[in-house]
């Protein structure tokens, strides 16, 4: 152990900086779920990942280099969602009072069409468009990465050296890890046409070392050449070849033409808070802001958190708001989306007028609302600095290791994102999420999204910075988590921790997490509610900002989210 360790350290002072010096240890190391009192804080979904965010602002960086950096990390550490060969939203707020998104939504190849995952008979062949090379997009993060560099004060070189030694020399894998390592290997070995790092002949175990030395080369390109050290030359080259194998259908045309988008985020008022959050094609955006105006009216602080009151009523806006997402929502690039009616005060006042607080709505009963012409794996991260600017980013690979295939000699994992785009209209993804035309396949387009990244104002300043995977439930836990801070007044950690429930209009249940309180279930049910029991909803990752500008983070009990901050 002293011996990995020693050579660790060697080869952090070869890429220009020592982790040693900011007592991270690759080997040994601990999920810290909560920290107070803190100038600059990062919480994500690993605590290697969240300590070389931390290191980064300790050396000088702003929270854009340690988003960068800690994406990079997470690329390397959490391959079941940190990603390359995926991609995500970014929202920032800075001191200047200014506020970004970038879009690195991956896009459907040239050579996609619309109904390239139906049979002869026209049905809906849902295995192609989640497992194998059929089910990827072109990959956005490292586009994504290079888009907000302007807003970064360190060089990239820096931001992207903590990766390549964990990649190139290892760190030791959680007791999580080597469960879901473990899970995967048959897909890996089946899907994957070259040896990959993720799969070994005995079983994966907590503390071993994970080593990928095909990654430490791919992010080396990155650092040497730039954005094209991805899109063009060995890399890319690499792509298209494990695409020629497993008959995928990606070129070095998609490839090299793949940019990230900077969009002007959303931004709505609640009460006395301003909510800034990603516009389409992320769907979160503005489902969140229709679900945060059609509650406003409601004194839902009086109805007291996880009361039938209170569980009732949001599951009612959840379920009319899921509704309009299947029917209006798409890539604004391709289709037109009627965002102003949708989020407007008069559109959300009809669409609660059929709400009964004492009986259950039927979702066969509830459609989109009428507008006249004009027509589970990811994860997320939260960084606040000393200066107080903020970024909150979702990224994704969809599901949990994406499509299971490795990029042969490129030792990362590409996404199964396809399935986002509506494979056939009315048919559910593998969330169960419904769509139609709006959201259909075509060459270059961004499929729909519900990661939902939100930074809420209190008297211009930063207050909270959240952010969930999920899939379908993003949304939903993101707008709980709020209530919870600002309607509840739970703690930070409450606010994260608590039970959560979800209901996307189909299919009509309630899924709600174990502990949920019995007898919030037993009066929904007597008012012909349905409830699904089920694991874990989301990993929210949580800052909140008091008046002093103390940063209080929270990582999610549900994985092995972690904090780190001075």
């Amino acid at each position: 152990m002293r011996n990995k360790i020693s050579a660790f350290a060697i080869c952090m002072l070869i890429v220009g900086t020592t982790f040693a010096q900011h007592r991270i240890n690759p080997y040994q190391y601990s999920i810290q779920k909560e920290k107070a009192n803190l100038q600059a804080t990062v919480v994500s979904a690993h605590p290697l990942a969240s300590e070389v965010g931390t290191m980064i602002m300790e050396q000088g960086g702003n929270a854009v280099d340690a988003a960068i950096a800690t994406q990079l990390a997470l690329a390397v550490v959490y391959p079941q969602a940190g990603n390359l060969g995926g991609g995500g939203f970014l929202v920032a707020h800075f001191k200047n009072g200014s506020s970004i998104s970038v879009d690195y939504r991956e896009t459907a190849p040239g050579k996609a069409s619309r109904d390239m995952y139906l049979d002869e008979h026209g049905n809906a062949i849902t295995l192609k468009s989640i497992q194998g090379h059929l089910a990827a997009g072109v990959p956005g993060t490292p586009a994504g990465l290079f888009a907000v560099m302007p807003h970064a004060k360190l060089p990239f070189s820096k931001l992207i050296a903590p990766a390549i030694a964990l990649a190139e020399k290892g760190f030791a894998i959680t007791a999580t890890e080597a469960r879901d390592l473990n899970s995967i290997q048959e897909n890996v070995k089946r899907l994957s046409t070259q040896p990959t790092a993720f799969v070994k002949d005995t079983p994966w175990k907590a503390g071993d070392t994970l080593v990928q030395k095909d990654l430490a080369r791919t992010l080396k390109l990155m650092r040497d050449k730039g954005v094209k050290g991805f899109y063009e030359g060995e890399t890319a080259n690499k792509i298209v070849a494990e695409m020629k194998r497993g008959n995928g259908i990606m070129t070095l045309d998609d490839l090299k033409h793949y940019k990230a988008k900077s969009r002007t985020p959303i931004s709505f008022q609640y009460k006395d808070y301003q909510v800034i959050t990603m516009p389409l094609p992320s769907s979160g955006g503005i489902i969140l802001q229709q679900m945060m105006e059609m509650i406003a009216k409601y004194p839902v602080a009086q109805y007291g958190h996880n009361s039938p009151q209170a569980v009732q009523l949001m599951t009612e806006i959840e379920r009319r708001a899921y509704a309009d997402r299947a029917e209006f929502l798409g890539d604004a690039d391709f289709v037109k989306v009627p965002v102003k009616t949708l989020v407007s005060t008069a559109y959300l006042q009809t669409r609660m007028q059929d709400y009964n607080p004492q009986q259950a709505s039927v979702s066969t009963n509830i459609k989109a609302g009428n507008i006249l012409p004009q027509k589970e794996e990811t994860t997320h991260l939260n960084v606040v600095d000393k200066e107080g600017n903020a970024v909150a980013v979702t990224t994704t690979l969809n599901g949990s290791y994406g499509s299971y295939v490795v990029v042969g000699g490129a030792g990362f994992l590409l996404n199964n994102e396809m399935d986002d785009f509506s494979v056939k209209p009315g048919t559910a993804n593998m969330y169960g999420l419904v769509g139609n035309e709006q959201n259909a396949i075509q060459p270059g387009k961004r499929m729909l999204s519900c990661m939902t990244p939100t930074i809420v104002l209190k008297n211009n300043q930063t207050y909270v910075v959240t952010g969930t995977p999920g899939g379908s439930t993003i949304i939903t836990s993101v707008f709980q988590t709020l209530l919870n801070v600002l309607e509840f007044g739970l703690t930070p950690g409450e606010a994260v921790n608590a039970p959560k429930f979800h209901h996307q209009w189909f299919p009509d249940v309630i899924y709600a997490e174990q502990g949920f309180p019995q007898a919030t279930i037993e009066a929904l049910e007597k008012m012909g509610y349905k409830f699904v029991m089920r694991k874990g909803i989301g990993r929210t990752e949580l800052v909140v900002i008091d008046k002093d500008g103390r940063k209080t983070a929270v990582g999610d009990h549900r994985g092995d989210d972690s904090v780190a901050g001075y």
